[in-house]
């Protein structure tokens, strides 16, 4: 009252306790101030927001306010698969929902499952809040109260504003009268019709418009059919000209193609041969070690199996990952087939390959692979041949070693030590030929033979690994 008479004698009023937003609009109405009740109904509605529409909706029950009741119905029908188990939803009147339905019917919304899930629901809170009176009363059997009360609500709906989508759904709602489950039903049954005569409406046109193409086409062939007799007749002029040609030079033709036939099939085998190699290149596009289309060659020639190369992945880069063997285990144990490759300080490039692949193991352990071999790329004036090198007989059960806690790569056996690295990853020993076999006319053991691969048995420094697998 004191903000009433505070604007009916200075003319202004404060809006601080949005709280009493209604009742001063109820006020304002009783005493006809018409131009403050516009005022105070515009500050309402830009005060109902999605944290308090239930507060100003549950209000306005005694004001009754048009306009504040279709704001909050607004912001339920925006929000309401996210209120739809709100308590507060559940204390609508059923007047109100009978509004709600009518306000969704005037805007032509389709009232999808949810929304009868809702009633269904809120029938049953109903029911259950009247439990005891109707216990007393002795209310016929179970559900007639809630088909009642359904059906009040149902008078209210157009079939077409039920989702077609949804109607196998309200099936399981045994309050549905049968005869509008029937109506939907045949609903659906002729918009599935109308679809089905569209689409053959669509197919006649398309039909028709293929006839059109067709003639079309037939009236370009005859043109230049008929072209071509006009062509057929100025080169009979010229056709005896014509097969004393053809006749000439049909034995040269003759003669070259064998030798055309053969360079074509070469061609062929050249361009098939490229695609591979471009395709193999690709696992390799961010190598700083593999950077020579030769040495890809030479590694899809050796590994001879293609799957590997068009699906391997770069599993390990000391340069990225760091240089410690503990890394490297992670990235590669388990993962099968391994190909590794080392590059020193000194530009020599070397490694080996898995078919089985390294075993995550505390203690260390040999692992057997009659498939895994050591090659050598380049040596320190790149003059050396690439070359492959297989497991020695009776040495298979010693092909590689894994040690996850202080040993890198390992080729070969404990001793020999065909290839190592170091738990540092940049440096190593490189015994060659104790499990590997060498090259022919060098001896296991010589300076030669530890030189071979690395440059020397246990000077060289680590540049780059890299491990590849699937």
């Amino acid at each position: 009252m004191e903000s009433i008479l505070s604007y009916i004698y200075y003319g202004n009023i404060s809006f601080e306790n949005k709280e009493n937003l209604i009742q001063l609009l109820e006020i304002s109405i009783y005493f006809k101030l018409n131009l403050l009740k516009e005022i105070i109904q515009k500050k309402i509605l830009n005060s109902i927001n999605y944290s308090n529409f239930f507060q100003f909706l549950f209000q306005n029950r005694n004001l009754n306010s048009n306009e504040i009741e279709i704001k909050c119905f607004e912001l339920i029908n925006q929000n309401f698969s996210q209120i739809q188990n709100n308590e507060n939803l559940f204390n609508l009147t059923k007047e109100e929902i009978i509004k709600f339905i009518q306000f969704k019917q005037e805007k032509k919304e389709i009232f999808q499952f949810d929304f009868f899930q809702f009633l269904n629901n809120w029938i049953e809170k109903r029911n259950q809040r009247l439990k005891g009176k109707k216990e007393k009363e002795k209310e016929k059997e179970k559900g007639i109260e809630k088909k009642r009360l359904f059906h009040s609500f149902f008078s209210l709906f157009d079939k077409d504003s039920i989702s077609k989508q949804d109607f196998d759904k309200l099936k399981q709602f045994d309050f549905f009268p049968k005869s509008f489950l029937v109506d939907i039903q045949n609903k659906v049954i002729q918009d599935n019709q109308k679809e089905i005569e569209n689409k053959e409406k669509e197919i006649e046109d398309k039909e028709k418009e293929v006839e059109n193409k067709e003639k079309e086409i037939e009236n370009k062939n005859k043109e230049i059919e008929d072209k071509n007799k006009e062509i057929e007749n100025k080169e009979k002029e010229n056709q005896q000209m014509k097969i004393e040609i053809e006749e000439k030079w049909k034995k040269e033709v003759e003669d070259m193609k064998p030798i055309f036939d053969k360079y074509r099939d070469q061609y062929q085998k050249d361009l098939e041969y490229e695609k591979k190699m471009k395709e193999f290149g690709k696992a390799f596009a961010d190598s700083e070690i593999i950077q020579d289309i030769e040495y890809v060659k030479k590694l899809q020639e050796w590994i001879n199996d293609n799957d590997f190369f068009s699906k391997m992945k770069k599993g390990f880069s000391a340069k990225r990952d760091g240089f410690n063997s503990q890394n490297w285990h992670k990235a590669v144990d388990g993962q099968g087939k391994t190909l590794v490759i080392i590059k020193t300080k000194d530009n020599f490039i070397f490694g080996g390959f898995t078919q089985v692949g390294f075993k995550y193991s505390q203690s260390g352990e040999w692992i057997n692979d009659s498939n895994a071999f050591i090659f050598s790329l380049r040596n320190d004036k790149g003059d050396r041949i690439p070359a492959k090198f297989t497991i020695k007989q009776g040495q298979e059960q010693y092909a590689i070693y894994s040690r996850f806690n202080d040993r890198g790569p390992w080729f070969g056996y404990n001793g020999g030590d065909d290839i190592y690295l170091k738990p540092n990853l940049q440096s190593g020993y490189s015994n060659f030929g104790r499990s590997y076999n060498l090259p022919n006319g060098i001896t296991y053991g010589t300076n030669e033979a530890k030189s071979y691969l690395a440059g020397s048995y246990d000077k060289w420094v680590v540049d780059e690994v890299e491990s590849y697998f699937i």
